[in-house]
């Protein structure tokens, strides 16, 4: 669906975007994160065609977007971060402008106005002027006009800014029925939002890609944390020798109990290298009081991101 091939921006000497490269399937939730300067919304300008490139090259459903930027744009989906919306109109008179605006067919629009009031849940505000609307209504009107004319590919820009919790969850609950048929790339500093509706995270930091992943990778690490009683010295050497673990790092004794935490080779099965471990301590004469699979959270992934150094 999107295939990103170098991209680079510079706005004057400040690099923003440095080589990065990625790619997206039809249909995924990617969730871009990094902290403010990150280059989160220059990509996602230059993903748009609102900005050109200094170099690199960016196909959307097999198209150049340097020369069918038309074409994409009329398939596209975009929801800045400041909302493009005119507080003197009505909600239907600017569903209708922008509708125009890309090209939807006269004789199309009244149905998908419809279609777009309908999946924000605006039609009783159709004929409100947009002044008159709450931060979240706004929000929603912003979302409207993104989801106009059914497009194959969302770019999203907080799109929960502003949002109660119930206005947030109805907002999810639309993203992933729009993912049905729409891919979708989502900007957040809300983690919880990424875990709640992503199937992958890219992690921008100055300008660079610095995680390409999915949340199921991120969740679940290749780590064992292993505790066991001081008794048998031979221990941590034992462990090195199994053919699943990548290596073993000892950590501070507690309660005068040995702790080890293991790191399995990509190849390795977990399950299969958890009971070669437990049969591995037991076997040793040592006693087995813990041993469990590392999980980590979205936060902890996006700090130990930005911590590494250059």
């Amino acid at each position: 669906m999107i295939e990103v091939q170098s991209l680079t921006r510079r706005y004057g000497k400040n690099l923003a975007v440095d080589d990065v490269s990625f790619s997206i399937e039809r249909n995924e939730i990617v969730g871009l994160l990094g902290h403010n300067g990150a280059g989160k919304t220059t990509i996602m300008r230059m993903l748009s065609g609102y900005l050109e490139p200094c170099a690199g090259a960016i196909h959307i459903g097999g198209v150049d977007l340097a020369s069918g930027a038309r074409e994409i744009q009329q398939q596209l989906g975009y929801l800045p971060e400041n909302l493009p919306v005119y507080p003197d109109m009505m909600v239907a008179d600017y569903l209708e402008y922008a509708a125009t605006l890309k090209g939807i067919p006269a004789e199309q629009r009244y149905q998908r106005i419809r279609e777009a009031l309908a999946a924000t849940e605006l039609a009783p505000r159709a004929l409100h002027g947009i002044h008159t609307l709450s931060r979240g209504l706004k929000q929603r009107v912003g979302v409207a006009q993104a989801v106009l004319g059914q497009p194959s590919l969302l770019i999203l820009d907080e799109p929960t800014n502003g949002l109660d919790p119930q206005q947030t969850e109805h907002m999810r609950q639309l993203i992933r029925k729009l993912a049905r048929r729409a891919t979708v790339i989502l900007s957040t500093h809300i983690m919880q939002e990424v875990d709640a509706l992503c199937d992958r995270v890219l992690i921008l930091r100055q300008g660079k890609l610095a995680l390409d992943a999915s949340l199921k990778q991120l969740h679940h690490s290749r780590t064992l944390h292993l505790r066991s009683d001081a008794e048998v010295q031979a221990l941590p050497d034992l462990l090195r020798r199994m053919p699943q673990v990548s290596s073993v790092e000892r950590l501070p004794d507690e309660n005068g109990q040995l702790q080890f935490s293991l790191l399995l080779h990509d190849n390795a099965d977990c399950d299969t290298a958890a009971n070669n471990i437990s049969r591995c301590v037991i076997n040793a004469g040592a006693r087995l009081y813990q041993l469990q699979l590392v999980t980590r959270d979205l936060e902890s992934v996006f700090r130990e991101v930005n911590t590494r150094d250059n």
